[in-house]
């Protein structure tokens, strides 16, 4: 039997990207890309109602309403460290350092989950609803938005360190790993946007 026969007898030959970045990870970009356009929608009504509100009273948020920036600003440094955190156990497993892997994304999850409690305790402190003013709807509506994805991303954390330490990836199979980071680090750096939005214009 020939090569070509061969080959063609154990199987199709193997699949021709057209494109160095895998399907896997393209798809989850272009997930991202869509995620931009419903948070960037958001956006576009916060900005309006601002628009539209500040011209009437002269104040941005309405007076008796307070942004607790602080608070804000902690959970941030919460966020960022935490896209710190996943990026070394991407890079561990890649490595195979599967410690490194398992510590990387046991301490993302707890930031994570210490950063949505925080914002959970902020809603139960901050003294308005969403029934108060549009200011308190559209800020409502944007951290929430945020918090539901960040919530997603705990779930995505979860399942990954349940499998790292069961043993589930290596250096050659780590593309699970590699997709639950780059979810990750796109809700870091929404949260970033959110935070100058909201809390600091």
């Amino acid at each position: 039997m020939s090569a070509a026969a061969e080959a063609h007898h154990h199987g199709p030959p193997p699949i021709h990207y057209s494109s160095r970045i895998s399907p896997p990870v393209l798809g989850m970009f272009l997930f991202i890309a869509s995620e931009i356009m419903l948070f960037g929608s958001f956006f576009t009504v916060y900005f309006f109602d601002r628009v539209a509100n500040h011209g009437v009273n002269g104040h941005w948020p309405p007076p008796g309403l307070h942004r607790p920036v602080f608070v804000a600003f902690i959970n941030t440094l919460i966020l960022v460290t935490s896209s710190g955190t996943i990026h070394w156990a991407t890079t561990s497993i890649k490595r195979g350092n599967r410690a490194g892997l398992q510590a990387g994304l046991a301490l993302t999850f707890l930031l994570g989950l210490t950063f949505l409690c925080t914002q959970v305790i902020e809603y139960h402190r901050i003294g308005f609803n969403t029934s108060d003013t549009s200011f308190a709807a559209t800020f409502f509506g944007l951290t929430g938005l945020h918090g539901a994805h960040v919530f997603v991303g705990l779930t995505i954390l979860l399942v990954m360190t349940i499998r790292a330490f069961r043993g589930h990836f290596s250096p050659e199979h780590h593309h699970g790993v590699e997709l639950g980071g780059i979810y990750w680090h796109f809700v870091d750096i929404m949260w970033i946007v959110v935070y100058v939005t909201v809390y600091l214009l």
